[in-house]
């Protein structure tokens, strides 16, 4: 067992404990993060077997993968502030 499989496997139970809180999370917000998580766990899945299989295509994956996960992540986490701002106010 090299690094890799270790690195594997720590990626994997952040991927479990991701799923388990997007199920259990009490709000939006938690589950906004538990997704990103789970994201970016799954981004770090592709990095390590881009390193295992030594393919540069990986890295261009990961890369765009992440930038997109980032502007993933404020769009949420705008729209998660918008609906708790619009919470206090009434409909008329």
């Amino acid at each position: 067992m090299n690094a890799l499989d270790v690195m594997f496997a720590v990626v994997a139970l952040a991927l479990l404990t991701a799923a388990v809180g997007v199920i259990r999370g009490p709000t939006d917000g938690d589950r906004a993060v538990a997704g990103d998580l789970g994201f970016y766990a799954f981004v770090a899945a592709v990095a390590i077997l881009g390193t295992r299989l030594g393919g540069s295509a990986f890295f261009a994956v990961v890369l765009v993968a992440a930038l997109v996960g980032f502007l993933s992540s404020v769009s949420v986490a705008r729209l998660i502030d918008r609906e708790d701002r619009n919470e206090g106010e009434e409909d008329w």
